[in-house]
């Protein structure tokens, strides 16, 4: 039981750059300067610029500041930690933007649930740009997956709740 712990506390820390960059951009309206959507009719309103450069920068600095305190153990390199960074900052905005061009495509109003996607394209996005610089097994992919999609439902209600977020998802 030890070692599935020690695990999961090992890829929390892995995927925190992902999921730090993940909870960047509700804060882009907070911004009193420009902030333009990055896409109205194909990702709606609230994608914005400013949100997507808050998730590549968060993201970037985030494995910055690991490759500084104590690298990953499932990084193939720390010599790869600002490819990483990039990965998790674009993977993260990306994989989001994604669902967003899908969800308006099939024709989902803005701000509807569409679970599980709501809740796991930015780590698929994620775990996409980030695999050729990770080592990871189908076991460590599906752990990730359930924790992320776990906390990002419980992220996002509390962020709801305190104003920060539109809505529950």
């Amino acid at each position: 039981m030890h070692s599935v712990l020690t695990e999961l506390a090992g890829l929390a820390y892995f995927m925190l750059p992902a999921w730090l960059a993940n909870m960047a951009p509700p804060f882009a309206r907070f911004w009193r300067g420009w902030n333009r959507p990055i896409h109205r009719e194909l990702l709606g309103d609230h994608k914005t610029v400013v949100g997507f450069v808050l998730a590549l920068a968060i993201g970037f600095l985030a494995v910055a500041a690991q490759a500084l305190v104590q690298p990953s153990a499932f990084w193939r390199s720390p010599d790869y930690w600002p490819w990483l960074g990039l990965a998790f900052g674009l993977g993260t905005a990306g994989g989001d933007a994604l669902k967003s061009l899908v969800k308006r495509r099939l024709h989902r109003p803005p701000g509807a649930p569409w679970i599980p996607f709501d809740q796991l394209d930015f780590v698929a996005g994620s775990l996409l740009l980030a695999a050729p610089f990770v080592r990871l097994s189908p076991w460590n992919v599906i752990a990730i997956l359930a924790m992320t999609f776990a906390g990002d439902l419980l992220v996002n209600r509390l962020s709801f709740h305190l104003g920060i977020k539109r809505s529950p998802w």
